[in-house]
Formats: C-alpha cells, sequence, structure tokens
C-alpha cells in the first residue's frame, strides 16, 4: 500500500510518460494482463489509456488492472491509468 507521499512522487515520475497499453473495445484479457505484468517488471512505473469505445467504465478497467497484475493504483486521471509495481531485478524508482 502506497502513502499520499509515494503516491504524490510517483505521479510526478509519470507526468512525462506516455501510455504503452491500450483498452479499447474488446476490454481487458490474460494476454494483456501477462504483458502489463512483464513491463512493469522492466520499467516499474507505466500508463495505460482506455480508449472512448471501451465498454467498461475506466475505474473498472484500473481496479481489474490493478489486481490481476499486483501492482499499485497510483492515479485515474481522464482515460489513462497509472499503475506502479517495485521490480524485484531492476529497481530503478527509489520510493520516499
Amino acid at each position: 500500500m502506497l502513502t499520499g507521499k509515494q503516491k504524490r512522487f510517483l505521479r510526478s515520475k509519470a507526468h512525462h510518460l506516455n501510455p504503452i497499453f491500450q483498452v479499447g473495445k474488446g476490454g481487458t484479457n490474460t494476454n494483456m494482463y501477462n504483458q502489463i505484468k512483464d513491463t512493469l517488471e522492466a520499467r516499474e512505473l507505466i500508463k495505460v489509456s482506455v480508449l472512448q469505445n471501451c465498454e467498461e467504465d475506466r475505474d473498472t478497467v484500473a481496479e481489474l488492472l490493478s489486481n490481476r497484475t499486483g501492482s499499485e493504483l497510483v492515479q485515474v486521471i481522464g482515460n489513462t491509468i497509472v499503475l506502479y509495481k517495485e521490480s524485484e531485478n531492476q529497481k530503478a524508482i527509489e520510493l520516499p
């Protein structure tokens, strides 16, 4: 569980990132969860974009992604979700 100070720090780090994944009409699936897990291991902090034609609510998508990938939900702003998971092998972000 992240503290408010840690979330604020991660939001500032994520500001300059571009979304790597897009959730569209098909919603989320097992393949997407596996790819996001692998990307989180490599980068620790990612953005996911929820497209307008997505049938699920953005908050529902955020909860699903967070739960299924074992990551922390940092922020949902507009149609963008920010996820964080500490890397086991390639730790790059030092939380305050």
